[in-house]
């Protein structure tokens, strides 16, 4: 065989499994080999020979190289969870036509309960009327998950990336948001662990202290994660999180014997931890965002 045919077939590797899928750009790089030589005139002794665009991505992808990640945070502040919804939808359309680049919502939500697609309202244990009193609302969403809440001091992360482009499998990125709150938690001197069989989530022992609800569509994620900062934990009462009986929930606060950091410092904590765990390289922060009504600062 010519050297180049031999060149590009002893760099192509194993094909990834489903969980280990190579960003889209690299996967090509390695698969679309050329079934013949490329540049066959002949050239001159004086000149070097023509290389072709695919030699050089293979190269690149060779080396173990890729494009720079980037993703924007939007520092939001409290907002109602109906207009972050909207804005998920938004994004999550804009990303899948490559409108937008990767973004991460960073907020926290006025008292709210939210039921997901593994929904029993059982599980809600007062009528809805009664949460009105309350001063809280209930929403119907098509994250995954039962029912949980979503507070005041309750860091809240909705991540809307695309998970071919990180190389990301469904599995191994709920397992990024997972170790994401368990970094986060021993940044405080706190040890957390993922959810046994069955139970979803970050745990402190057999105390829930994180709460992962996503959904994927078409390889693009919305929702994310909630981490309980300092919330009232009493709003808990009133349902059984995530359809998980007789467990307790915590908080950071509870669990630790010194004052804390600002919602704030914890929350931009919990970003990069996130960030660090999805493999991006670059993050572009965002703030004082003037579209959505009703914002308030964290």
């Amino acid at each position: 065989l010519p050297a180049r045919v031999r060149e590009h077939r002893t760099l192509s590797p194993p094909r990834p499994t489903s969980d280990e899928l190579l960003p889209a750009d690299e996967f090509l790089f390695l698969w679309r080999a050329p079934s013949s030589p490329v540049n066959r005139q002949p050239w001159s002794s004086s000149s070097p020979p023509a290389r072709s665009s695919h030699h050089f991505r293979l190269r690149y992808a060779s080396q173990g190289m890729r494009p720079q990640r980037c993703i924007e945070v939007w520092k939001m502040g409290i907002i109602n969870y109906l207009d972050a919804l909207k804005l998920q939808e938004k994004l999550l359309a804009e990303r899948k036509a490559g409108k937008v680049v990767d973004t991460l919502l960073s907020l926290q939500h006025p008292p709210t309960y939210t039921l997901g697609k593994r929904r029993t309202h059982h599980n809600l244990l007062v009528p809805e009327a009664d949460l009105k009193t309350m001063g809280a609302e209930l929403h119907y969403t098509e994250r995954g998950g039962d029912i949980t809440f979503h507070g005041p001091h309750q860091a809240i992360l909705y991540p809307i990336i695309s998970l071919r482009g990180i190389g990301y499998g469904a599995r191994k990125y709920v397992e990024s948001l997972e170790l994401a709150m368990i970094h986060l938690a021993a940044l405080h001197g706190v040890e957390a662990h993922a959810g046994k069989m069955g139970e979803t989530g970050v745990w402190v022992e057999n105390r829930k202290i994180g709460a992962i609800g996503v959904r994927i569509s078409s390889g693009f994620t919305c929702h994310g994660l909630a981490f309980n900062i300092d919330p009232d934990l009493d709003y808990f009462k009133y349902i059984v999180p995530c359809g998980i009986a007789d467990k307790e929930v915590t908080s950071l606060k509870r669990e630790v014997d010194m004052p804390l950091p600002a919602d704030e410092v914890i929350q931009e904590q919990l970003v990069r931890c996130l960030v660090k765990q999805l493999g991006f390289d670059k993050v572009i922060w965002k703030e004082n965002l003037p579209f959505l009504p009703g914002k308030e600062k964290i």
